[in-house]
């Protein structure tokens, strides 16, 4: 287990007095859609279960090999799951958004084997030992039934990207990658080339290449770590 997560559940076993941002923490769960069936004294027992941490954007937080059980609660920012090929190119598996609840747990059938868990941008999560979401689950059956739900998105998630790796070119997996990466005004701050090319299964060269293509077709404008979407009907029709 990476060492910052074996000092914050070992801090919440010897019931170190809560910090400052502990009514953070609870607030964070109490929005998350697998406990959302908790009454308030269950989710006071849920905070005390829990501990919180923040990662930097870049910060490896998991990597193959590490012994330990544990569950991840992502509340801000966003997290890449990836594979490393032997050619040393990085393979993005997933990218997870706030709620998303993930995690090395032989328990409920969700593993990381093999995969890097990397902050894609600065994130807040909160962190759970498989002997705690053991009593968890045990003790609020409403949990496990929110969490099978939860898993079953992901696994849905998850085909629908490998479809996309299998049947779509480098132009549209980026459309698309763009298109749900792209915030209500269609801004996207933040992002490398480098990337976009990790999320997309292709070489930089290649994904710059595409970038340059859709700015000359004027349906993005590209600048130093940001890109703006300026024809969304048109990129949607490339991610198609």
């Amino acid at each position: 287990m990476p060492k910052f997560l074996g000092t914050l559940l070992r801090r919440r076993m010897e019931r170190v007095p809560a910090p400052a941002g502990a009514v953070t923490k609870l607030g964070y769960l109490a929005e998350t859609e697998v406990f959302r069936d908790l009454t308030g004294a269950e989710m006071a027992e849920l905070d005390r279960m829990t501990s919180m941490t923040t990662c930097r954007r870049g910060r490896v937080f998991f990597t193959p090999g590490e012994t330990g059980e544990v569950l991840f609660v992502l509340k801000q920012g966003r997290v890449n799951l990836y594979r490393v090929a032997a050619d040393g190119r990085k393979l993005v598996t997933a990218t997870l958004g706030p709620g998303t609840i993930f995690g090395e747990m032989s328990l409920i059938g969700q593993g990381m084997r093999g995969s890097y868990a990397e902050a894609a941008s600065e994130c807040t999560l909160c962190v759970m030992s498989r002997a705690d979401l053991e009593h968890l689950l045990t003790t609020y059956p409403r949990v496990s039934l929110r969490l099978v739900e939860a898993l079953a998105a992901r696994l849905e998630s998850a085909e629908a990207r490998l479809e996309t790796l299998a049947f779509k070119g480098v132009p549209a997996r980026l459309a698309e990658t763009l298109l749900r990466l792209a915030d209500a005004d269609g801004e996207i701050a933040g992002v490398t080339h480098q990337d976009l090319s990790e999320l997309v299964g292709a070489y930089r060269e290649t994904t710059t290449k595409a970038l340059n293509d859709f700015r000359a077709r004027g349906l993005i404008d590209l600048h130093r770590l940001q890109i703006r979407i300026l024809d969304a009907d048109r990129l949607r029709a490339v991610a198609e």
